[in-house]
Protein backbone atom coordinates (compact mmCIF):
# COMPACT_ATOMS: atom_id res chain seq x y z
CA UNK A 1 0.00 0.00 0.00
CA UNK A 2 1.26 3.48 -0.84
CA UNK A 3 0.19 7.02 0.04
CA UNK A 4 -2.07 7.18 -3.04
CA UNK A 5 -4.02 4.15 -1.81
CA UNK A 6 -4.67 5.91 1.53
CA UNK A 7 -5.47 9.42 0.35
CA UNK A 8 -6.99 8.59 -3.03
CA UNK A 9 -6.67 10.59 -6.27
CA UNK A 10 -6.89 14.34 -6.76
CA UNK A 11 -10.44 14.62 -8.00
CA UNK A 12 -13.82 16.28 -8.09
CA UNK A 13 -15.99 14.25 -5.67
CA UNK A 14 -17.93 12.79 -4.17
CA UNK A 15 -16.54 9.26 -4.75
CA UNK A 16 -13.22 7.91 -5.96
CA UNK A 17 -14.92 4.79 -7.32
CA UNK A 18 -18.16 6.26 -8.66
CA UNK A 19 -16.73 9.59 -9.83
CA UNK A 20 -12.95 9.58 -10.34
CA UNK A 21 -12.91 6.01 -11.65
CA UNK A 22 -15.84 6.74 -13.94
CA UNK A 23 -14.04 9.76 -15.42
CA UNK A 24 -11.03 7.55 -16.16
CA UNK A 25 -13.24 4.95 -17.84
CA UNK A 26 -14.67 7.63 -20.12
CA UNK A 27 -11.24 9.14 -20.79
CA UNK A 28 -9.65 5.79 -21.65
CA UNK A 29 -12.58 4.97 -23.94
CA UNK A 30 -12.02 8.23 -25.82
CA UNK A 31 -8.29 7.43 -26.05
CA UNK A 32 -8.96 3.93 -27.36
CA UNK A 33 -11.38 5.30 -29.95
CA UNK A 34 -8.57 7.57 -31.09
CA UNK A 35 -10.88 10.44 -32.00
CA UNK A 36 -13.64 12.66 -30.68
CA UNK A 37 -16.86 10.71 -30.10
CA UNK A 38 -20.08 12.07 -31.58
CA UNK A 39 -22.41 9.48 -30.03
CA UNK A 40 -22.23 7.42 -26.85
CA UNK A 41 -24.49 4.77 -25.40
CA UNK A 42 -23.65 4.20 -21.74
CA UNK A 43 -24.83 1.15 -19.81
CA UNK A 44 -24.58 1.18 -16.01
CA UNK A 45 -24.35 -2.09 -14.08
CA UNK A 46 -24.63 -2.96 -10.40
CA UNK A 47 -23.83 -0.17 -7.97
CA UNK A 48 -23.21 2.17 -10.90
CA UNK A 49 -26.86 1.62 -11.86
CA UNK A 50 -28.24 1.72 -8.31
CA UNK A 51 -26.44 4.74 -6.88
CA UNK A 52 -24.36 6.07 -9.76
CA UNK A 53 -26.56 8.99 -10.68
CA UNK A 54 -26.51 10.24 -7.09
CA UNK A 55 -22.71 10.05 -7.12
CA UNK A 56 -22.49 11.74 -10.52
CA UNK A 57 -21.23 8.59 -12.27
CA UNK A 58 -23.19 9.36 -15.43
CA UNK A 59 -21.78 12.89 -15.60
CA UNK A 60 -18.30 11.59 -14.81
CA UNK A 61 -18.36 9.07 -17.66
CA UNK A 62 -19.49 11.77 -20.08
CA UNK A 63 -16.80 14.13 -18.76
CA UNK A 64 -14.15 11.52 -19.53
CA UNK A 65 -15.53 11.08 -23.04
CA UNK A 66 -15.14 14.85 -23.47
CA UNK A 67 -11.46 14.57 -22.54
CA UNK A 68 -11.72 15.70 -18.93
CA UNK A 69 -9.67 14.18 -16.11
CA UNK A 70 -10.79 13.47 -12.51
CA UNK A 71 -9.68 16.87 -11.17
CA UNK A 72 -11.52 18.90 -13.84
CA UNK A 73 -13.92 21.34 -12.17
CA UNK A 74 -16.27 21.17 -15.18
CA UNK A 75 -17.30 17.56 -14.49
CA UNK A 76 -20.69 18.52 -12.92
CA UNK A 77 -21.54 20.43 -16.13
CA UNK A 78 -20.52 17.64 -18.51
CA UNK A 79 -24.05 17.05 -19.86
CA UNK A 80 -24.38 20.70 -20.83
CA UNK A 81 -20.89 20.76 -22.37
CA UNK A 82 -21.62 17.55 -24.31
CA UNK A 83 -24.74 19.16 -25.77
CA UNK A 84 -22.74 22.24 -26.78
CA UNK A 85 -20.11 20.06 -28.48
CA UNK A 86 -22.65 17.89 -30.29
CA UNK A 87 -22.06 14.67 -28.35
CA UNK A 88 -25.26 12.60 -28.33
CA UNK A 89 -25.69 10.61 -25.12
CA UNK A 90 -28.02 7.81 -24.10
CA UNK A 91 -27.81 6.16 -20.66
CA UNK A 92 -29.49 2.99 -19.44
CA UNK A 93 -29.23 0.43 -16.66
CA UNK A 94 -27.98 -2.99 -17.77
CA UNK A 95 -27.16 -6.39 -16.29
CA UNK A 96 -23.71 -7.91 -16.91
CA UNK A 97 -23.39 -11.54 -15.84
CA UNK A 98 -20.54 -11.84 -13.34
CA UNK A 99 -19.71 -8.14 -13.67
CA UNK A 100 -17.98 -6.12 -10.97
CA UNK A 101 -20.55 -3.92 -9.14
CA UNK A 102 -19.00 -0.72 -10.49
CA UNK A 103 -19.07 -1.52 -14.20
CA UNK A 104 -20.00 0.48 -17.29
CA UNK A 105 -20.33 -0.52 -20.90
CA UNK A 106 -19.73 2.27 -23.41
CA UNK A 107 -20.44 2.06 -27.13
CA UNK A 108 -19.00 5.14 -28.82
CA UNK A 109 -19.00 6.33 -32.43
CA UNK A 110 -16.96 9.13 -33.98
CA UNK A 111 -17.74 11.40 -36.94
CA UNK A 112 -16.20 8.88 -39.37
CA UNK A 113 -18.61 6.22 -38.01
CA UNK A 114 -15.80 4.28 -36.34
CA UNK A 115 -17.34 2.42 -33.39
CA UNK A 116 -15.78 1.02 -30.23
CA UNK A 117 -17.30 -0.95 -27.35
CA UNK A 118 -15.56 -0.82 -23.98
CA UNK A 119 -16.57 -2.57 -20.77
CA UNK A 120 -14.65 -1.39 -17.72
CA UNK A 121 -14.89 -1.46 -13.93
CA UNK A 122 -13.94 1.06 -11.26
CA UNK A 123 -11.95 -0.69 -8.52
CA UNK A 124 -11.73 2.18 -5.99
CA UNK A 125 -9.17 4.89 -5.46
CA UNK A 126 -9.60 6.02 -9.05
CA UNK A 127 -8.23 2.72 -10.39
CA UNK A 128 -9.98 0.97 -13.27
CA UNK A 129 -9.86 -2.35 -15.11
CA UNK A 130 -10.79 -2.63 -18.76
CA UNK A 131 -12.71 -5.91 -19.02
CA UNK A 132 -13.63 -6.09 -22.70
CA UNK A 133 -12.79 -4.37 -25.98
CA UNK A 134 -15.30 -4.91 -28.80
CA UNK A 135 -16.58 -7.99 -27.02
CA UNK A 136 -13.13 -9.58 -26.58
CA UNK A 137 -12.18 -10.21 -22.95
CA UNK A 138 -9.05 -8.35 -21.82
CA UNK A 139 -7.59 -7.38 -18.46
CA UNK A 140 -5.89 -4.02 -18.70
CA UNK A 141 -5.57 -1.28 -16.09
CA UNK A 142 -4.01 1.40 -18.27
CA UNK A 143 -2.02 2.48 -15.21
CA UNK A 144 1.33 2.04 -16.96
CA UNK A 145 2.50 2.37 -20.55
CA UNK A 146 0.38 -0.07 -22.54
CA UNK A 147 0.31 -1.04 -26.21
CA UNK A 148 -2.99 -2.48 -27.45
CA UNK A 149 -2.91 -4.14 -30.87
CA UNK A 150 -6.05 -5.34 -32.67
CA UNK A 151 -5.13 -7.89 -35.32
CA UNK A 152 -6.36 -10.84 -37.32
CA UNK A 153 -5.66 -14.12 -35.57
CA UNK A 154 -2.95 -15.24 -38.00
CA UNK A 155 0.58 -16.54 -37.32
CA UNK A 156 3.41 -14.02 -37.08
CA UNK A 157 1.77 -10.92 -35.62
CA UNK A 158 2.98 -11.49 -32.06
CA UNK A 159 6.53 -12.03 -33.33
CA UNK A 160 6.37 -8.82 -35.40
CA UNK A 161 5.27 -6.73 -32.43
CA UNK A 162 7.69 -8.21 -29.88
CA UNK A 163 10.62 -8.01 -32.32
CA UNK A 164 9.87 -4.36 -33.03
CA UNK A 165 9.83 -3.56 -29.32
CA UNK A 166 13.09 -5.45 -28.73
CA UNK A 167 14.82 -3.61 -31.58
CA UNK A 168 13.88 -0.31 -29.97
CA UNK A 169 15.08 -1.37 -26.53
CA UNK A 170 11.56 -1.50 -25.05
CA UNK A 171 11.12 -4.10 -22.32
CA UNK A 172 7.87 -6.05 -22.03
CA UNK A 173 6.47 -6.29 -18.50
CA UNK A 174 3.40 -8.38 -19.35
CA UNK A 175 1.87 -9.66 -22.59
CA UNK A 176 -1.70 -10.94 -22.79
CA UNK A 177 -3.31 -12.44 -25.88
CA UNK A 178 -7.04 -12.69 -26.50
CA UNK A 179 -9.22 -13.69 -29.45
CA UNK A 180 -12.94 -14.09 -30.11
CA UNK A 181 -12.43 -17.32 -32.05
CA UNK A 182 -9.71 -19.25 -33.86
CA UNK A 183 -8.74 -17.33 -36.98
CA UNK A 184 -11.00 -14.40 -36.01
CA UNK A 185 -10.21 -11.08 -34.34
CA UNK A 186 -7.49 -10.93 -31.70
CA UNK A 187 -6.09 -8.39 -29.26
CA UNK A 188 -2.61 -8.07 -27.77
CA UNK A 189 -2.35 -6.14 -24.51
CA UNK A 190 1.30 -5.38 -23.80
CA UNK A 191 2.43 -3.50 -20.70
CA UNK A 192 5.88 -2.05 -21.20
CA UNK A 193 8.60 -0.31 -19.20
CA UNK A 194 9.57 2.41 -21.70
CA UNK A 195 7.59 4.80 -23.91
CA UNK A 196 6.75 3.69 -27.44
CA UNK A 197 7.91 6.16 -30.12
CA UNK A 198 5.21 7.51 -32.40
CA UNK A 199 6.97 6.15 -35.49
CA UNK A 200 6.85 2.64 -34.01
CA UNK A 201 3.07 2.88 -33.61
CA UNK A 202 2.74 4.08 -37.22
CA UNK A 203 4.95 1.21 -38.41
CA UNK A 204 2.71 -1.33 -36.73
CA UNK A 205 -0.43 0.28 -38.16
CA UNK A 206 0.89 -0.33 -41.70
CA UNK A 207 1.48 -4.05 -41.20
CA UNK A 208 -0.86 -6.41 -43.05
CA UNK A 209 -3.40 -8.01 -40.74
CA UNK A 210 -3.08 -5.38 -38.01
CA UNK A 211 -6.32 -3.43 -37.81
CA UNK A 212 -5.70 -0.92 -35.05
CA UNK A 213 -2.93 0.11 -32.64
CA UNK A 214 -3.47 2.19 -29.53
CA UNK A 215 -0.78 3.39 -27.16
CA UNK A 216 -1.85 4.32 -23.63
CA UNK A 217 0.62 6.44 -21.70
CA UNK A 218 -0.18 5.70 -18.05
CA UNK A 219 0.94 9.16 -17.00
CA UNK A 220 -1.68 10.73 -19.26
CA UNK A 221 -4.50 8.36 -18.29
Amino acid sequence: MNLFDILGPIMVGPSSSHTAGAVRIGYVTRTLLGSTPKKANIGLHGSFAATGRGHGTDRALVAGLLGMKPDDMRIPESFEIAKEQGLEISIENIQIAGGHPNTARLVVTDRMDNTLEVQASSLGGGRILINKLDGITVNCTGAGSTLIVHNQDHPGHVAEVTTMLAQRGINIATLQLYRNKRGGDAVMVIEIDQPVPEDAVHWLEQKKGIMKVTYLNGADV
